[in-house]
């Protein structure tokens, strides 16, 4: 159960990570007993390139502390969904920590979002939305073959978040997400061999209104709509009036008792605050991600996203790079001997160079090279598109 929370004492049953060297991480369960292949239970000794460790004495011990192996020593931790990226078992191709980081933040997923993802595969990203969402929201995980998914359901079960995730075998490019889905879903991911075809059932799984209080949502923008005309600025809403006449028009749908050009024109430091209250600050029902590999995927995604109402569509490629900073010493140039000859005497004289300390940064010689393409698009209200 040790992925739910913080705690202090590995448990029996817990899910712990044994830390060797940054490219050399373990999981294992800290039970004191396994079961061989001849079905009998043994004593569970986990062998590693520092020696065998005795994986029972484990329990009781304080995460982070330091246990002795046979020919060293590790580290015991606690599991996050990073870690956990890095030692799961893989049973497909995984998504990796910067990728994931920009899924995460175009997603808007926050406690209580309603999360649809295909494919499950390995489970990777599936942690990490389910940190996100939890303790109120749920994430509802699909992929067409049985046996990961039964073994997708056996961890999540096992890491104590069984009761946040659902996890269904289905073909969602040809079955859908499922009718108890229709309108549900704040976020919608898809990683599949041919997303564009559960393009449409992503459309019908995201939900048909805005989140919050519809009434505090017309009310707020009811003052931001004169400060937008006057502004005539131009957000870029699905019907190409710019955010004022959008404006209008929400609040118009939403509250038509509201007479808005009445209100007082806001501040811009009053617009701010005013936009960063709504919730759904443009009107959006929920937003889509698909990752592709190749940029040909990519383009039949971005098209079904356009024929299917989705606004905003961007694709976007992750691509990390460390940068090199040191404390270099520049030797200082001495332009004084070009004002005077030389002579016997400067030419036998050795005298030191100056030199200056500079912190300077350069990229290195390898990074990690492509991975694919991330697709994030959002959905209009019902009423809206």
């Amino acid at each position: 159960m040790s992925f739910v929370g913080p705690k202090e004492v590995i448990e029996e049953g817990d899910t712990v990570v044994l830390y060797l060297t940054p490219a050399m991480m373990h999981t294992i369960e800290a039970v004191r007993q396994i079961r061989n292949k001849k079905n009998e239970m043994i004593e569970y000794v986990f062998q590693t390139s520092f020696g065998a460790l005795k994986v029972g004495e484990l329990i009781g011990e304080r995460y982070g502390a330091r246990v002795q192996l046979t020919k060293g020593w590790a580290h015991v931790l606690q599991p996050n969904p990073e870690l956990w990226t890095q030692t799961l078992p893989h049973r497909t191709q995984i998504l990796y920590t910067p990728d994931i980081s920009m899924i995460l933040y175009q997603l808007e997923v926050r406690p209580g979002s309603i999360v649809v993802e295909s494919g499950t595969g390995s489970g990777s990203l599936s942690h990490y939305f389910l940190r996100a969402i939890r303790p109120s929201g749920h994430l509802h995980t699909f992929d067409f073959h049985e046996e990961r998914c039964v073994k997708a359901r056996e961890e999540f079960t096992a890491h104590g978040l069984g009761d946040s995730v659902t996890v269904r075998q289905r073909d969602v490019c040809e079955q859908g997400f499922g009718p108890e889905l229709d309108g549900k879903a704040d976020a919608v991911f898809l990683d599949l061999p041919a997303p564009q075809l559960a393009i449409p059932h992503a459309a019908k799984a995201i939900r048909d209104e805005v989140t919050g209080d519809i009434g505090d949502y017309s009310r707020r923008f009811s003052r931001v709509s004169p400060w937008l005309s006057a502004k005539r600025l131009d957000y870029g809403d699905p019907r190409g009036e710019g955010l004022a006449a959008s404006v209008v028009y929400l609040v118009k749908k939403a509250n038509p008792s509201i007479d808005y050009l009445s209100q007082s024109i806001p501040s811009d430091s009053e617009f701010h605050v005013l936009i960063e209250g709504t919730g759904g600050n443009r009107g959006q029902c929920g937003r889509i991600c698909s990752f592709s590999p190749c940029i040909e995927q990519s383009m039949r995604v971005c098209e079904a996203l356009a024929e299917h109402g989705f606004i905003e569509v961007q694709n976007l490629e992750v691509l990390q790079i460390e940068d090199i900073v040191r404390t270099r010493n520049v030797p200082v140039m001495e332009l004084e001997f070009l004002k005077t000859k030389k002579t016997s005497e400067d030419k036998d004289a050795k005298t030191p160079r100056e030199s200056k300390k500079y912190i300077t940064s350069s990229a290195p010689n390898t990074m990690a090279g492509h991975t694919g393409y991330l697709t994030i698009a959002e959905l209009p209200p019902l009423f809206a598109r």
